[in-house]
């Protein structure tokens, strides 16, 4: 196992290098000057000379192999440079950020998978009778229902529902607090917006684990076995869904990765100051070095998620090998 684990972070490398010149390229490729923005700003003139002495202190006036070479050396030393926009360090815009990202990830993954799994495997049992219909709706329409909308909409329930019992409207805090100093506080901030993104995501992870259940029942051996009484039967039903379970595992660890980069609509309806909005934030400021940086965060923790689940199959089915 311990060369499979290092065969895979070998094969890592190449992934993290494509990607890192995917965003390069492209950071370059947006029309803009992240010195005209920043002496601009409040529609302030821009002295040319200051913006040339600007692009000289940032380096952008090397040529681009040479910035894509510092780039990937400041990754190699773990130095991840100064934001171009407020000249904080990297690191420190991040770290301010990455625990509310972080998590409604975690909460919207395990009430996704609270949501799905009993669910999916409930109208797999039950197939084509009213219950399996009514868990197919309610995962059509989380998978059909844009974000936006049903953050908008779970904020106006809110509000009407607290207007009608208090007779005051009531909103989420804004400024984040901390579970471990505020629990109530913290989780009165995060938990709509977890709830409103668990749901979405938990809608394909229930299409999926209805189907490899389905998949996995059909089997000749498990119709065999369920034949031979009720006893078998719940054995065999075990057996189905911890085999069903395989693909839905590697599935929620792929949302669990994409959720820390993609709570940007979700961050911009809650006004949460996230990940995802400090992305938004990077983009328009034409902030290179901090869109780098929140670009390889994501594609670092989507590599690390699929190394973990790619062990976890190993301990679902012993039959897994390594090699």
């Amino acid at each position: 196992m311990y060369r499979y684990i290092v065969k895979r972070l070998l094969l890592a490398v190449p992934t993290l290098v494509g990607a890192a010149a995917l965003v390069f390229v492209l950071m370059r490729l947006i029309p803009g000057d992240v010195c005209v923005i920043r002496l601009g700003s409040g529609g302030a003139h821009v002295d040319p000379a200051s913006v040339e002495a600007c692009r000289q202190q940032l380096g952008l006036n090397d040529p681009l192999i040479v910035q894509f070479l510092d780039f990937l050396g400041s990754y190699v030393t773990f130095d991840f440079g100064i934001s171009m926009w407020s000249g904080q360090p990297v690191v420190h815009e991040i770290a301010a950020r990455l625990p509310v990202s972080l998590q409604i990830a975690v909460m919207a993954t395990v009430i996704a998978v609270a949501i799905a799994i009993p669910l999916g495997t409930v109208s797999a049992l039950r197939e084509n009778t009213w219950l399996d219909h009514v868990v197919r709706m309610v995962a059509i329409a989380g998978i059909a229902t844009p974000s936006f909308w049903l953050g908008i909409m779970s904020l106006v329930l809110v509000l009407d529902i607290t207007y009608l019992a208090t007779g005051k409207a009531w909103m989420p805090p804004i400024q984040y607090v901390s579970f471990w100093q505020d629990p109530i506080r913290n989780l009165s901030m995060v938990l709509l917006p977890a709830i409103t993104v668990g749901y979405r995501y938990s809608a394909v992870t229930m299409r999926m684990t209805r189907s490899a259940m389905l998949e996995v029942m059909r089997e000749d051996y498990i119709r065999t076995a369920r034949s031979k009484g009720l006893l078998e039967q719940i054995i065999v039903n075990r057996h189905a869904l911890k085999n069903a379970l395989l693909p839905v595992v590697t599935l929620i660890g792929i949302e669990f990765a994409f959720l820390i980069g993609g709570l940007v609509v979700t961050e911009q309806v809650f006004n949460l100051n996230g990940i995802g909005r400090l992305f938004v934030q990077a983009v328009q400021n034409q902030d290179n070095v901090l869109t780098q940086a929140l670009v390889m965060l994501v594609v670092i923790i989507f590599v690390i998620t699929n190394l973990v689940v790619d062990l976890l199959y190993a301990w679902l089915d012993p039959r897994i090998r390594f090699s």
